[in-house]
């Protein structure tokens, strides 16, 4: 981790949560019973994290509408007030003191990336309000000692690779990669998963050959192409949002770079979006890891999927799913209390597991999960799982990145 990255989780996890505003208190707010209950979010719908904020959006939706369809939560209406944060940390400070104080929302869901997560859990955590973000997997989110915050995947970031990171270790020294380089975005989700999976790799015997941290906004690609191109690594295991993850890929294609295996964070978990983005001939082979696929055979992932397909007229992305589990939490929280009692929430997921379209979830006493992430492959133009073993949609997977050309 850079100073600059740093820097900046320091002063968020450091500094007095008064700091970030004062809206308030949110918690156990009496309500019509008529009434809706109002599920305050704010999310990127605008810049740099714009398109995982649309599909978390999606997700919501989705499971507002099924929701609603079953006849709410406490027999009232669930209804969704969301803001747009625009990627920007004090815009999000802005919004949930909104939600709390003017909107009087009854409950808070969260937003996307851990960047975005740590100043808006603050502020739930200040308020006493149940905080469930369905994308902030920083290990920084969950050292803080916060009663309220939840995380609805699987793992923490620094969690997410190692999967992949073993399989690769293991494979026999002929076709095991020998060298990597570790590009990574300075964002607190993409550089502990990276980070974790490079101590596994040079434990096994992998060369570290390149490693650089860019800026989030880094648009040109080409000075860190050209060093990592000529320190030759065999496997790039890059550190990921969306933008940056597309535009990577598009500078090595174009510089005619082309090392044996790519693994990368966050973006060819955007489906279609990633495809069309790179070109789905250059997707074969690019490995990432995965909280979700439409084909999962958990409880409800069907209905979700059906939902989201007529309502949206895709399949539902990773991040969709996400939001969606994030939802199933609040709703399975609430039916197990019996009213809106935010402390008592908070209790009650700290000590009971949930059945979402992610599998079951289950958390520590700081919220944060227990779990496994899924490694996905990009294989004949489809995602498929290749591990763990026994959730894996295929007994095939590629060994490593076969790209046919660069997109024009």
């Amino acid at each position: 981790m850079n100073r600059s990255l740093a820097g900046r989780l320091a002063a968020l996890v450091l500094a007095p949560v008064t700091a970030l505003g004062l809206a308030a208190c949110g918690a156990d707010r009496a309500a019509d019973g008529s009434d809706p209950i109002k599920v305050g979010a704010s999310l990127p719908l605008t810049g740099q994290f714009s398109q995982p904020g649309q599909a978390a959006l999606r997700g919501y939706q989705t499971w507002e509408a099924l929701t609603n369809e079953r006849g709410g939560l406490l027999g009232r209406d669930v209804e969704l007030v969301i803001k747009d944060d625009a990627s920007q940390q004090n815009i999000i400070v802005a919004d949930y003191n909104s939600l709390i104080s003017r909107d009087k929302v009854d409950l808070l869901i969260g937003s996307y990336s851990s960047l975005l997560n740590l100043p808006a859990s603050a502020i739930a955590e200040r308020n006493r309000m149940l905080f469930v973000e369905p994308a902030g997997g920083s290990p920084a989110m969950f050292n803080r000692g916060f009663r309220y915050l939840f995380y609805s995947q699987q793992a923490t970031a620094d969690k997410t690779g190692l999967a992949y990171a073993n399989w690769i270790a293991d494979l026999p020294r002929e076709i095991r990669p020998a060298t990597a380089a570790y590009p990574t975005i300075d964002d607190p989700f993409a550089a502990p998963s990276v980070e974790a999976i490079r101590r596994v790799l040079e434990a096994a015997g992998v060369r570290t050959v390149y490693r650089e941290t860019y800026a989030p906004d880094t648009r040109n690609f080409d000075t860190i192409i050209n060093a990592m191109k000529a320190s030759n690594p065999q496997l790039v295991v890059h550190g990921a949002s969306f933008e940056d993850g597309v535009g990577m890929v598009r500078s090595m294609l174009r510089a005619g770079m082309r090392p044996g295996w790519l693994y990368q964070t966050t973006a060819p978990s955007l489906g279609n979006q990633y495809a069309d983005a790179i070109g789905i001939q250059n997707t074969e082979g690019i490995a990432f890891a995965i909280s979700h696929t439409p084909e999962a055979k958990t409880p409800g992932n069907a209905e979700f999927v059906a939902k989201y397909q007529q309502m949206f007229h895709e399949p539902p992305p990773e991040d969709a799913a996400d939001a969606f589990a994030a939802g199933q939490m609040i709703e399975a929280a609430v039916t197990g209390v019996g009213k809106i009692d935010q402390t008592a929430l908070a209790d009650w997921l700290r000590n009971n597991s949930v059945q979402t379209v992610l599998g079951r979830l289950a958390w520590d006493d700081d919220g944060r999960p227990i779990g496994e992430f899924l490694i996905g492959q990009w294989i004949g133009g489809q995602v498929q799982i290749i591990l763990p073993d026994e959730y894996a949609t295929t007994d095939k997977p590629v060994l490593g990145w076969k790209p046919l050309g660069a997109k024009q």
